[in-house]
């Protein structure tokens, strides 16, 4: 019998505030350890936690980024387990009021088709510690430089039906959380993680599984991996008559498998309270406007616009909406270039090709898009060639000056002279009279050949139009 997977996403993201979400330590990245820990942090007698209210202006604005109820009234708890990591006894959490619910996402699949994904809930928590079990032979070491750091915890409905649908999914959420300004999604330095929660049932049951979690993956292609495995793993558990059981497990990507690690807690067993020590977070009017008012163009409308203004294709629009930086990059490169094909071309093309082999963003582009405007133009009103302006942007890449001036240093000008291209056409016609009778004689690819030579001919200077023209004019006896 078939099977058909079942997944939902629990995926953490890190809030880029430059303090904790419940005191003024800092988050930045790579301190050494226990140096950015406050007593707050450390849980120590007598310290109370103070809301940071840019973490709420955070989560308010991913909320209507999902289209999802934005809670008038929300309240944090205490979720209490005892770990090493974890200097309180307890992580201050949202539960059964979270600050937003009852989301959706929209996620494009590879036929190109659209899938919504509902989201359960997202809600506020501080970050654990780190126990570090390599540093010190035969101990852990416990770094809690992480505690205190605010998340914002993304859970979704059982939507998911494979692993690649899950990686599109986690996709788009990292696009949006960066797009929104309110996370870096450094996935190397756990700024976005994932927990997946997978299971199977025959196909046709509408009755779920038994679901394991898959903690702390921190990459698209260890979750596609992970959920193959786990997938695979239950199926063959069962069809040998076993069961699944409801447990927490890890993926070790060296050996591409899952591991159990502990069984899987329900909600009861943190025992759950209202934490006493903070308020409710009240969300009125003016928080929703203000939060409206810094919302930007979210990715999926402005790839709908490039599509409907500039008539791009589907797959060039989603290349340049993965990345807010990019889009904006594009948008001001049309309006330099004045021709949106064009600079969607250039910016896939050269330019990401540059990016990828020098291991940068975009936003360290060595050309600005004026720069690159103004090459775009000068292929247009043809003084080089396409093929010369790869050069050029390449010098231009190189910071030897603007296209105008490398064009000139070089002596790059497409030659557009009738007249010269017309005798140097003359000439190779003249040269290569077996060619000429293959070609009149219907061997259509021979033309390519003149093409060539006139080029070469010319130094790659020759207009290729002008060229194309002539040659058939002059081979056709014209």
């Amino acid at each position: 019998m078939s099977w058909e997977t079942v997944i939902g996403l629990e995926i953490h993201v890190q809030l880029a505030t430059a303090s904790k979400i419940f005191s003024g330590a800092s988050t930045a990245y790579g301190a050494p350890p226990n140096t950015q820990a406050c007593a707050i942090d450390l849980g120590l007698p007598g310290v109370l936690p103070v809301l940071n209210a840019a973490a709420v202006e955070m989560a308010i604005r991913l909320g209507l980024a999902l289209d999802a109820q934005i809670a008038p009234l929300s309240v944090f708890a205490r979720k209490n387990y005892f770990y090493p990591d974890l200097p309180k006894g307890y992580q201050i959490s949202q539960y059964e009021l979270p600050i937003v619910a009852r989301g959706r996402l929209p996620i494009r699949l590879a036929d190109g088709s659209e899938k919504m994904i509902r989201v359960t809930r997202a809600h506020l928590e501080e970050d654990a510690g780190k126990s570090v079990h390599d540093a010190y032979p035969g101990a852990t070491g416990v770094d809690l430089n992480r505690a205190g750091t605010p998340l914002l915890e993304v859970v979704s409905e059982p939507d998911l039906r494979s692993a690649e649908e899950a990686v599109a999914y986690m996709r788009t959420l990292h696009t949006l959380v960066r797009y929104l300004g309110i996370c870096d999604g450094n996935m190397q330095e756990g700024s976005f993680r994932c927990d997946a929660n997978v299971s199977v049932r025959r196909a046709g049951s509408a009755q779920l599984g038994t679901r394991a979690e898959i903690k702390n993956i921190n990459s698209f292609r260890f979750v596609e991996k992970a959920i193959a495995y786990e997938v695979e793993r239950q199926i063959e558990l069962i069809e040998g008559g076993g069961t699944v059981v409801q447990e927490t497990r890890l993926y070790d990507p060296e050996r591409d498998e899952t591991r159990s690690m502990r069984s899987k807690e329900d909600a009861h067993d943190y025992r759950y309270f209202p934490d006493p020590d903070l308020l409710p977070i009240v969300v009125g009017a003016a928080e929703l406007a203000r939060a409206r008012a810094a919302m930007p163009e979210l990715p999926w409308a402005r790839r709908a616009r490039y599509v409907a203004d500039h008539a791009l294709p589907a797959a060039d629009a989603e290349a340049l909406t993965q990345d807010r930086a990019v889009a904006d990059y594009f948008e001001a490169l049309v309006a330099a270039a004045g021709d949106a094909r064009a600079a969607s071309n250039w910016l896939t093309g050269e330019v990401f090709a540059a990016l990828n082999r020098a291991g940068s963003s975009i936003e360290a582009c060595t050309v600005t898009p004026a720069a690159l405007g103004e090459l775009i133009m000068r292929v247009r009103d043809g003084t080089i060639s396409n093929s010369m302006a790869k050069q050029v942007f390449e010098a231009m890449w190189n910071g030897e000056g603007s296209a105008d001036a490398i064009i000139e240093a070089r002596g790059l000008k497409q030659l557009s002279d009738t007249g010269a291209l017309a005798a140097i056409v003359d000439e190779i016609v003249a040269a290569n009279p077996q060619q000429v009778e293959q070609y009149r004689a219907g061997k259509d690819k021979v033309f390519g050949f003149f093409v060539g030579q006139v080029m070469k001919k010319s130094q790659g200077k020759a207009n290729p139009q002008q060229v194309n023209d002539l040659l058939r004019r002059k081979l056709s006896g014209s």
